[in-house]
Order: structure tokens, then C-alpha cells, then sequence
């Protein structure tokens, strides 16, 4: 990632994007996996910076900074499709407390297997174990108690885990 910081103005954020845009989209693709949602949030994300850069509320731009702006732009897309399936279907979630699972994953199955999840438990598992966050960092970004998000993961791990043994079995 290009460590490169630009000075808040119109030229030093072309020159960032130049220079951090494949980062960005490499960062959102690498965790939603779907192309035109990896391009629409990078778009957001540097949209989001002209916005920040107007409203005089960043001085200096760095790709860290807009790292950070693309993770909360993914969270958002994640809350906006939760919401989404939620209004279509009413979704029973195991509440059940496990042990943490510990098994050796093949990647192209964990990462499909990762898609298929609804989105909240796609999130907390992308934003711990992916972008290796502590939980009261996920619970940040997902606007939620500590308590709440560690019972989150805990739904999340048992739906993962259930659905990636289900793909093993078919």
C-alpha cells in the first residue's frame, strides 16, 4: 500500500488516487468479492473524500485514510443489504454459545462459503478475522455493544461453520 500522503487540496487528491485507487478497490474486492460492488464503493469512498476535503474536515490525506473510509463505505453496503434481506424474510439466528472452531480451511471454499452468509454475520467475521480488528473495534464499525457484536461473531462462527461443512458434505 502506498504510504504517500497528500496535502487536503483538489491536486492532492488526484495525485492520491493516482496512486492509492488500486489499493482501495484491491482492499474492498479482497472482502466482498464481487466486482461492481468493489468499483461502486471505491467510487463512494473517493467521493466521500472530495466530501470531506469541501467540508474542510481532513487535512491530510493518506491511503491509510482512505482505507479507513472504504472499510466504513463496506460496512455501510453490508448494513444497507442486511437491512434489505430483513425486510424480504425473517431471519431465527442460533443463539447457542461455541467453542471457537479450529480447522485448517481451504481458501476458495471459506471465501465462497463467507459470500453465502447473511450480510452482518459476513461482516463481523470479514472486519475480526480478515482486517483482524479486536472486537470492540467491530463493534465500532457495526454500531454495536461489545456484548452484542460477541454474540454476533459467536452466530456468525456457528453459521460459517455450518454452512462450510454442508459444502464439504455435497
Amino acid at each position: 500500500m502506498s504510504e504517500q500522503a497528500a496535502p487536503a487540496s483538489p491536486s492532492g487528491l488526484l495525485e492520491l488516487y493516482d496512486t492509492s485507487v488500486g489499493d482501495v478497490y484491491g482492499y474492498l474486492l479482497t472482502r466482498c468479492h464481487q466486482r461492481s460492488v468493489a468499483e461502486d464503493l471505491t467510487a463512494e469512498t473517493f467521493l466521500a473524500a472530495v466530501d470531506a476535503l469541501r467540508r474542510d474536515r481532513v487535512l491530510t490525506m493518506t491511503a491509510p485514510w482512505l482505507i479507513g473510509v472504504a472499510r466504513h463505505k463496506l460496512v455501510d453496503h453490508w448494513r444497507r443489504q442486511s437491512r434489505e434481506e430483513r425486510s424480504l424474510r425473517a431471519v431465527g439466528d442460533d443463539v447457542r454459545a461455541e467453542d471457537p472452531w479450529d480447522a485448517h480451511l481451504d481458501a476458495v471454499r471459506a471465501r465462497d462459503t463467507l459470500d453465502d452468509l447473511a450480510p452482518q454475520h459476513r461482516a463481523a467475521l470479514t472486519l475480526r478475522y480478515l482486517d483482524d480488528l479486536p472486537v470492540p473495534e467491530v463493534a465500532a464499525h457495526l454500531e454495536r455493544s461489545v456484548h452484542a457484536t460477541e454474540a454476533l461473531l459467536v452466530r456468525a462462527r456457528t453459521a460459517f461453520r455450518r454452512a462450510y461443512e454442508e459444502a464439504d458434505d455435497a
